[in-house]
């Protein structure tokens, strides 16, 4: 079984808005349900888990029902931090998923990901036990000295660009946080799984990626996704 769980656990307060970015209204309609359909609509997608902010709990119930999501198995509580949302989603499918499943962690607020970065994730999973959705760095980049200058370059050829969906076997994801937590490496580096893994000496492997699959930080991220919703209606109309 492939399970999705979708992290809606932060407040977004760099967007500025009145309510967790992931629940601002796109074309009337909340930035999560876009990327929860997403995975909905996937053949290869049999349940998905969405860890949601707690004082949204309601108000999810309803989108669910509203949209359709019938995939939609369960609803936990978000954590304090990305670490703590992701454990919370990974406890919580303990006792309903086998070991040998695979879970898909993805950003509630990053809608633009296709279904060929979530087939891709689930095929390199299935082959190495984990896959991160990872592109190759195009821009040219320097290492800080400080705040105002850089003298030293980096390779660009020599660096990856990861982003979600992290697909993992649900017993290695489930293994490296209980080692995370029991050695303390959780409380010690970047709170993002990935870095975990590193700290841990886990090797990521690296499953079709997009530049264009970006995660909604700022207010000109909501123009930029506005401007994709009104693309994919246009050639919808146009088929």
């Amino acid at each position: 079984m492939n399970i999705a769980i979708i992290l809606a656990g932060g407040v977004g307060s760099r967007v500025g808005a009145d309510r967790p970015k992931q629940f601002i209204e796109i074309m009337g309609k909340p930035i999560l349900a876009y990327t929860v359909e997403k995975f909905n609509s996937h053949p290869e997608i049999d349940a998905i888990e969405i860890v949601c902010v707690e004082s949204h709990i309601d108000y999810l119930k309803e989108m669910v029902s509203q949209y359709n999501l019938d995939k939609v198995k369960w609803i936990t509580k978000g954590g304090s931090t990305f670490q703590g949302s992701v454990m919370n989603g990974v406890t919580n499918l303990k006792d309903k998923v086998s070991d040998d499943d695979i879970v898909l962690v993805h950003f509630g607020a990053s809608p633009f990901v296709e279904a060929d970065i979530i087939s891709d994730a689930i095929r390199v999973c299935k082959e190495k036990g984990n896959a991160i959705s990872t592109t190759d760095f195009f821009l040219l980049s320097g290492l800080k000295d400080d705040e105002t200058k850089s003298t030293k370059w980096i390779d660009r050829d020599t660096v990856a660009c990861m982003n979600s969906p992290h697909a993992f076997n649900y017993k290695f994801v489930s293994d490296l946080y209980d080692e995370g937590v029991r050695t303390g490496v959780i409380d010690r580096v970047e709170p993002h799984t990935t870095t975990m893994m590193y700290e841990l000496g886990k090797t990521i492997y690296f499953s079709k990626g997009s530049q264009t699959n970006i995660k909604i930080t700022t207010k000109e991220d909501l123009d930029l996704f506005e401007g994709y919703v009104l693309l994919k209606q246009k050639r919808e109309q146009q088929k």
